[in-house]
């Protein structure tokens, strides 16, 4: 039986970050280094920690998190970019982290429990959420996270079509 559970939220960013960690445990320090010989840009994980980046400097964007039992496919046709990353959580339990902690989002229980997963990260207006900067009342910028128990493998790029993306792959 196929399971997947969503659930979307406004997401309130700062410096262009928001963080999916293990349940419990607090944002990374560091912005962490882009994968050496398969850089995504927009999403970097370290240890069980990963960091999403958006367009939008700071303010609200629309966000949705899918949790499924297997991979649900990438949205080609929503989305501008589409990137993936493996993640281990090393209690099956993620939420989604604004800046600093300030307020966390409850994502749906990971099906595996521990252990590997993967990432998929879509975004749509990057460019145009970089371009306003700074917005409090109208969502310009919206993601799609998917996650789903799979072994690690390396990161890829399913689509590529912003100049935010561009960006972000070329900064290391």
């Amino acid at each position: 039986m196929n399971t997947t559970r969503t659930v979307s939220f406004d997401l309130h960013v700062s410096y262009r970050q928001a963080y999916l960690i293990d349940y419990g445990t607090m944002a990374p320090e560091a912005f962490p280094d882009d994968h050496p010989e398969h850089p995504v840009g927009i999403i970097r994980v370290k240890d069980d920690k990963a960091l999403l980046v958006t367009g939008l400097h700071t303010g609200i964007v629309g966000f949705s998190a899918m949790v499924a039992d297997h991979d649900p496919g990438a949205y080609i046709d929503g989305y501008e970019d589409i990137v993936e990353i493996s993640f281990r959580s090393e209690i099956g339990r993620v939420w989604l982290c604004e800046w600093a902690g300030e307020r966390v989002h409850d994502l749906p229980e990971l099906p595996s429990g521990p252990g590997w997963y993967r990432l998929r990260y879509h975004a749509v207006n990057m460019d145009e959420g970089a371009e306003v900067n700074s917005s409090m009342d109208v969502v310009v910028d919206r993601y799609l996270l998917q996650v789903w128990p799979q072994s690690a493998s390396a990161p890829r790029v399913v689509k590529s079509t912003s100049h935010q993306l561009a960006y972000w792959r070329s900064a290391g």
